[in-house]
């Protein structure tokens, strides 16, 4: 992984604030000539710093579904049972987003359901089946605030 300095740190706060600026433009805004601010957000995508950009839509509320925040505790957390459980977990479309976690919990899952019936269907048929899982913990948000 490359040295991340502070231009690097401000390209990456910029393109969190919008991936679709163009390069002149984030050029501009750090400082940097245009092809020496593409040739540094290229080395951050090669190196792994950058792995994606996403659209943000407004929510799954707006599409009838609800957020719903899980948190999995491990039997143990060997290799093998964090390797198996996170692979496990990209298998599933209706996991959002998936963070190993310190504290007492050993993962954060974010995940998407049109309901409590449908959570049923999740925690029945996805959730309890994740390799290593021993505990799971849910909630349904109320509302997005960011």
């Amino acid at each position: 992984m490359p040295e991340i300095d502070r231009i690097d740190r401000a390209l990456i706060r910029a393109l969190r604030r919008n991936a679709r600026v163009t390069n002149a433009a984030l050029a501009a805004e750090v400082g940097l000539s245009p092809s020496a601010c593409l040739r540094r957000v290229r080395m951050l995508e090669e190196a792994g710093v950058i792995r994606g950009y996403t659209a943000l839509v407004a929510g799954p509320a707006a599409e009838g579904r609800h957020a719903v925040i899980v948190r999995i505790s491990l039997s143990r957390q060997t290799e093998d049972i964090l390797n198996a459980f996170e692979a496990e977990v990209l298998r599933h479309p209706e996991i959002r987003q998936c963070y190993l976690m310190t504290g007492e919990e050993d993962y954060l899952l974010h995940l998407e359901a049109e309901g409590p019936g449908d959570y049923e269907r999740i925690h029945k048929e996805i959730l309890s089946r994740l390799p290593g899982v021993t505990r799971i913990n849910s909630s349904f948000a109320i509302r997005s605030v960011l």
